[in-house]
């Protein structure tokens, strides 16, 4: 179902995770899902996934997982506050102690000089660490494709977040 490289990578996690007793949890925009879909096409990842968020929308990032509106009104929904906030939100509201947010602008539409599609903001988080924050500018390549990236980006993001 997934690329090679992804179900590997998601394969690690899984397995390293479930050894090391991290639970996770993804709060997705512009994903929709797709990070939690690929972890959970692992068999065994129930030991290591809480839940996943789709949150989509600005008002579903509001109720679903804290970010406040203040966050959202000042910086946007594609923005490195909206993206930490969304993966310490993804944290409060489940049993996780990791997690991963991403929230972007995919396309084809809806880009700006500011904010051309292509540019995903990404934040993972673990309880007890620094949260980390990668903007990534995938440029127009087409959807799919920037929605694939960011879910490579955000498992190397969470292998991140795990090293201790």
């Amino acid at each position: 179902m997934w690329p090679k490289d992804i179900e590997d990578a998601a394969r690690r996690i899984v397995t390293d995770f479930t050894e090391r007793k991290l639970l996770v949890a993804t709060a997705e925009s512009c994903t929709a899902g797709l990070i939690a879909s690929a972890i959970t096409e692992i068999a065994g990842s129930s030991a290591m996934f809480d839940r996943g968020f789709v949150t989509y929308s600005n008002e579903a990032k509001r109720e679903m997982i804290g970010v406040a509106n203040a966050t959202l009104k000042a910086h946007g929904a594609v923005s490195r506050p909206t993206a930490i906030e969304m993966a310490e939100g993804a944290i409060g509201n489940s049993g996780a102690n990791i997690s991963v947010a991403v929230t972007g602008i995919a396309g084809p539409g809806g880009g700006s000089d500011e904010k051309p599609v292509g540019l995903v903001h990404l934040a993972a988080a673990r309880t007890g660490h620094a949260t980390l924050h990668r903007e990534m500018r995938y440029g127009d390549i087409g959807r799919s494709a920037v929605r694939l990236a960011t879910v490579r980006t955000a498992l190397e993001m969470l292998m991140e977040i795990s090293a201790d």
